[in-house]
């Protein structure tokens, strides 16, 4: 009888623990932990668009002198560096081929290559400025070009038409040929002629050698 009861408490304890060990089996894994989505890199700035400054001239109007003059003198590089690398920006006084054409005396012909390259280089402001902007120039006193040093110009507003002042010679914006920021081309209706050049005697072109 004794022994029955210790066989019987015996297998209880056998069933208790395969009770035990299979709801640890039965039991469901514990849900696997979500690492959290990564970030999206941000989307690439799009690309600055450039103004070709040369095929712009060349297709805007009658300013092949003025295109010609920037090439041969290698001004073109300087206004395009300007305009593309620059936070400032540039803006552009372009004459037309009549105004060239329309100068008598002094001749372009008699400047030295430096002080053809500084007259090309005071046709432009190291900044972009819209016609509105020059409401608030007018009447500021002079304003540095792209030439530098005494090589500046004054503005003044007259009823909304832009005047220029070299010192020397006097026009006028009369169209704006490209004017989005960062650059800014307006239409003179006469070559801008620096007084730091000709305020002074212009070299005379040297008298041709004699024939043999």
């Amino acid at each position: 009888m004794e022994f029955s009861r210790i066989l019987m408490i015996c297998f209880s304890v056998l069933i208790l623990c395969s009770s035990l060990a299979y709801g640890q089996a039965a039991s469901p894994p514990a849900p696997a932990t979500m690492s959290p989505s990564p970030t999206p890199a941000p989307a690439p700035a799009p690309a600055p668009v450039y103004v070709n400054l040369t095929y712009l001239l060349s297709v805007a109007g009658p300013y092949h002198t003025f295109l010609n003059y920037l090439e041969s003198t290698k001004v073109m590089d300087t206004f395009q560096n300007q305009a593309n690398n620059t936070e400032q920006g540039i803006t552009i006084f372009v004459p037309k081929d009549s105004a060239f054409k329309a100068l008598k005396k002094p001749s372009l012909s008699n400047l030295s290559d430096d002080q053809l390259k500084s007259l090309i280089l005071f046709h432009a402001l190291p900044k972009f400025y819209s016609l509105a902007d020059f409401t608030d120039l007018s009447g500021k006193g002079p304003i540095s070009t792209l030439a530098g040093g005494m090589y500046t110009l004054n503005f003044t507003d007259n009823s909304g038409t832009v005047h220029l002042d070299s010192g020397w010679s006097k026009t006028k914006v009369t169209s704006a040929v490209h004017s989005t920021g960062p650059v800014a081309i307006y239409q003179v209706d006469k070559a801008l002629l620096p007084e730091a050049i000709f305020g002074t005697d212009v070299p005379p072109m040297p008298a041709p050698a004699p024939g043999p």
